[in-house]
């Protein structure tokens, strides 16, 4: 259930504001990158303090700081400090249980992503929290971990291909938020496939850990539709409100993104229906086969039910029974006992009971 909601104990009692991490406990250092481009030229780096980023703030138009690790709180607080960024954005930033939203601050926009992967060796969804800063020559981006979906992205920057060099900041948030969606659509081909899977299994040869596979595929999905859903309100918002930090230009390129956001929500739910089909129908295959042994049982009694009647009658222990003294009884006995048997299977067979 850790993967469904934080726990924020840790915040219980502090005022508005309080940088806590609640994430995984992490020991290594906080990666800061940075990139600094124009339409003729390119800066990257790796840097080593947080400072070292302040002095590119404006000596292009713009300025990317990706910071991967938000457990050391004074890297966080300095940034807060120079940038002149809210508190309570802060504290969102370190708090990780965000759920995707967009705040107008005007002189910056601060916006929450949940970036989706998926573990394929525990088979289970992984959900990042992506907090973004939109600023009018800079964007800071800040994730829990190394790693992420905007490898593309750089090398778009890098090689100087497509609009992305000849615009400004909010261009480059739209190709950031862009990413991690188009993201989206990779986990789900991985979530279709394993749900094919199961239908075949289903059909051919259903076995108790399919019930517990179809109901571990439900939760992922609750899971993803839960980090997805409210991205749609984010994109909305971009798109309807008056800001200086967004462009017109811009907001057609989000018009699209919310489009891909509305295609993923659109398959999610088809995956959740599939999935309560899915296991209706293990229900049903289960009863089915339980009701053909229950069938073939009931034939079987059915049959014995006259043989154990006559042999019934002539096992009891009365003195006087005048058939027990033929010379020929216990054959024809015999007899009678094959022709009930035969002429009732053959009754069962063409009403196809068998």
């Amino acid at each position: 259930m850790s993967r469904f909601y934080k726990k924020t104990s840790r915040k219980t009692g502090l005022s508005p504001g309080s940088l806590i991490y609640i994430g995984k406990e992490k020991r290594e250092k906080v990666k800061i990158s940075l990139i600094n481009y124009d339409k003729e030229q390119i800066l990257e780096k790796k840097l080593r303090s947080i400072e070292e980023a302040f002095a590119y703030e404006d000596t292009l138009p713009v300025t990317w700081i990706n910071i991967d690790g938000i457990h050391q709180i004074d890297i966080i607080e300095k940034i807060g400090k120079h940038f002149k960024i809210h508190p309570l954005v802060l504290e969102d930033i370190v708090h990780t249980g965000q759920r995707p939203k967009t705040e107008d601050y005007e002189d910056y926009i601060f916006i929450v992503l949940k970036m989706i992967s998926f573990d394929d060796q525990k088979n289970h969804i992984l959900s990042e929290q992506v907090s973004l800063i939109l600023g009018r020559h800079y964007i800071i981006s800040f994730q829990e971990q190394e790693g992420d979906v905007f490898q593309y992205v750089r090398e778009r920057i890098r090689k100087t291909k497509g609009r992305i060099r000849d615009s400004y900041c909010d261009y480059l948030i739209y190709a950031l938020i862009d990413a991690v969606v188009d993201h989206y659509f990779i986990i789900l081909e991985k979530m279709g496939e394993k749900i094919e899977f199961l239908e075949e299994e289903l059909l051919e040869n259903p076995k108790p850990h399919t019930l517990e596979n179809i109901h571990h595929l439900k939760r992922e999905m609750i899971l993803f539709r839960k980090q997805v859903w409210p991205l749609r309100e984010v994109l909305n918002s971009l798109i309807k409100d008056e800001t200086e930090l967004i462009h017109e230009a811009t907001k057609l390129f989000l018009r699209d993104v919310y489009d891909h956001t509305v295609q993923v929500m659109d398959t999610i739910e088809s995956f959740r229906d599939v999935l309560s089909g899915l296991l209706d129908l293990y229900l049903s295959t289960i009863s089915n086969r339980m009701n053909e042994v229950m069938k073939v049982l009931t034939i079987i009694a059915t049959i014995f039910i006259p043989l154990t009647f006559i042999a019934g009658i002539y096992g009891m222990n009365f003195k006087f029974m005048p058939e027990l003294e033929w010379k020929y009884s216990y054959p024809i006995l015999w007899v009678i006992l094959i022709i009930i048997f035969l002429f009732m299977f053959i009754r069962f067979k063409k009403k196809k009971w068998l």
